[in-house]
């Protein structure tokens, strides 16, 4: 998995449930360096991530790229979503911005998106000019920004996430118990549609 993230690598477990893989870290891995993530989407970036990956490891690398598309904000801010409010911004930081650049929106110009890119690089299955075959799959899922944080479960943005289906002023993800989380969540549904993938592949 090209992520240092213990708590990515741990949903990703738990969403993949491989049967006869195991999902490792970079740092597991002993991998030094990044990549430069210089995309202009999720997924060019979740591409960028497993190559450098599966080149460094020689093993089939997976890669998560994903954040928060606010329909106000002409789908920021997007792939910059960990770093909105700057490159070493926290979540409160982030989601401090974000409620000011919203302040006095009514509730049906808070549309808000959830998405992820999953990618996988498969350096045995070599693409053109020697480079990794790669499968990408997406998930999403919509909602709106809350007016205010509710709830501390999750991390990110999920304290003003409200997803479809819940009333404004409903639930944010941050009041969602992980195990509804995972039915809905835009990682869980990449994960399910990556699994499938992985599966035919025999992990």
């Amino acid at each position: 998995m090209a992520t240092r993230s213990a708590h990515k690598l741990g949903e990703l477990r738990d969403l993949l449930r491989l049967e006869r893989g195991e999902l490792v870290s970079l740092d597991d891995l002993g991998i030094d360096g990044e990549p430069d993530e210089t995309g202009a989407t999720f997924e060019t970036n979740a591409r960028i991530k497993a190559s450098f990956a599966a080149a460094a490891t020689g093993l089939p690398a997976l890669a998560d790229d994903s954040g928060l598309e606010v329909d106000a904000l002409g789908g920021g801010p997007g792939v910059r979503t960990r770093r909105y409010a700057g490159e070493q911004a926290t979540d409160t930081d982030n989601n401090a911005k974000l409620l000011l650049e919203l302040i006095g929106l009514p509730p049906e110009r808070r549309g808000a998106r959830y998405v992820c890119a999953l990618a996988l690089a498969l350096p045995a299955a070599s693409g053109p000019r020697g480079a990794p075959r790669i499968v990408v799959r997406r998930g999403t899922v919509r909602g709106r920004i809350a007016d205010g944080l509710r709830g501390s479960g999750g991390f990110g943005y999920d304290p003003l996430f409200e997803p479809e289906g819940e009333p404004v002023g409903g639930r944010t993800f941050g009041l969602w118990t992980a195990a509804e989380k995972g039915r809905i969540s835009h990682r869980a549904r990449a994960a399910r549609r990556m699994a499938r993938v992985l599966a035919d592949l025999g992990f």
